[in-house]
């Protein structure tokens, strides 16, 4: 039968509006341009890295060099004296990864804003 408690009735109805409360924030937070500028933020910040890694290691052949300062030798590259391998001086690449991240960052800027005023004139 159905339950025709007014009491019982009362307590789902205000179980249900909080459950729909909850959703409808929820559904409002993800969709806040805020939120959405933030995820993309992030999602540019981690391909940028992506790309970073994968470019230092298609140029520098997957090799890192040393961080302890030691020198490596190269086959076929003599001393002052002519004998033996001589030390070969690494030299560690300039990091840009501040620079692309700051590229990314403006590009996204850039797009909300195009994106505001579109939406603003239509």
């Amino acid at each position: 039968m159905a339950d025709t408690d007014p009491e019982a009735l009362e307590r789902r109805i205000e179980v249900t509006r909080a459950e729909l409360a909850r959703t409808v924030d929820a559904i409002a937070d993800r969709v806040s341009p805020k939120r959405v500028v933030e995820r993309s933020v992030a999602k540019v910040k981690t391909n940028a890295e992506h790309l970073l890694a994968s470019f230092g290691d298609f140029v520098g052949g997957g090799s890192r060099p040393s961080l302890n300062g030691s020198r490596s030798y190269a086959p076929g590259v003599h001393d002052e004296l002519g004998e033996g391998p001589g030390p070969v001086r690494q030299e560690t690449p300039p990091n840009i990864a501040p620079v692309l991240i700051g590229v990314g960052a403006v590009l996204v800027v850039g797009a909300a804003v195009v994106l505001f005023r579109r939406r603003r004139r239509g």
